[in-house]
């Protein structure tokens, strides 16, 4: 076990953690903890790897700040270097930086959720989006916002994708309105770009996506919102306005009736080969 003089000891970076305020990249301010860990147990990025239990490929995610390290894996680092809460501390409080305070309960429960199920009949949830379709759909909320200020939310967006890289990722299921797809949000390279994408994340086992045709009809719900579960059980439910922002609410009558709503989106939808067929069809319109 390494000694408080080969890195930093607990009091140090415990010390810096409850410092912290804002800095302007999380997951790039985690990636340089994260190295300058690594560097002061003297360990190869890959030996690193080897007794975290992680991918190497990972590990540069990380430090590289591509991607915040999940809570795992900042656990993993806690046991490592013998810092115990240190690190993990330190992810937590950095994965809540640039959301708004009413964004940070979703947040939460977001990383650590078993399921996650959203109905999007606006734009596609964040967890599917590509970098270009977000842009464009920030660009539209912020008109008036300069193009780093757009780069850091798009940024903060995207890494909230991390959480489908988990060890046990949750399993997403959306129930996505066919006018979703067809909406030209950015221009039509973008959305062939995004449309693409979301087949290509079709294909994972941890993603279910279901389109809710026109020839539906009035769909239960014409509001977005999500569904979040806990340990496999319905948990809580999110939704967004376009004044307050976002809450999010777990009072067992609401999470019932989110539960049968979206029971009934499921059941109005196509299936998924169904869906899949239509969201290339429409993908390629929009390329002509």
């Amino acid at each position: 076990m390494p000694t408080q003089a080969e890195y930093r000891g607990v009091e140090q970076v415990s010390e810096e953690v409850d410092q912290i305020h804002e800095p302007s990249n999380g997951a790039a301010y985690f990636g340089e903890e994260t190295k300058a860990l690594r560097e002061a147990l003297g360990l190869s990025q890959g030996t690193f790897a080897d007794q975290l239990h992680y991918r190497q490929s990972q590990v540069s995610k990380v430090e590289s700040g591509s991607v915040l390290a999940s809570a795992a894996f900042a656990e993993a680092m806690d046991r490592v270097a013998g810092t115990p809460g240190v690190y993990a501390r330190l992810r937590a409080k950095l994965s809540k930086v640039g959301h708004p305070e009413w964004f940070v309960p979703y947040i939460a429960l977001e990383e650590s959720a078993s399921g996650i199920t959203n109905y999007s009949c606006t734009f596609l949830t964040g967890l599917l989006q590509t970098p270009e379709y977000a842009a464009a759909v920030i660009r539209a909320a912020f008109p008036r916002e300069t193009e780093e200020q757009i780069k850091a939310r798009v940024d903060l967006r995207i890494r909230r994708q991390a959480v489908m890289e988990r060890d046990d990722p949750p399993l997403l299921w959306v129930v996505v309105h066919e006018a979703v797809l067809r909406a030209c949000v950015g221009d039509r390279s973008v959305m062939t770009g995004q449309l693409e994408h979301l087949g290509v994340q079709m294909a994972s086992p941890h993603v279910t996506v279901q389109v809710l045709p026109y020839k539906a009809g009035a769909a239960p719900s014409h509001l977005p919102f999500t569904l979040l579960s806990m340990n496999d059980a319905p948990h809580a439910t999110y939704t967004e306005t376009a004044t307050h922002g976002g809450q999010v609410d777990d009072t067992r009558s609401v999470v019932a009736k989110a539960v049968g709503m979206f029971d009934r989106l499921r059941m109005a939808a196509l299936s998924e080969d169904e869906s899949l067929h239509l969201i290339r069809k429409i993908s390629e319109e929009h390329a002509r």
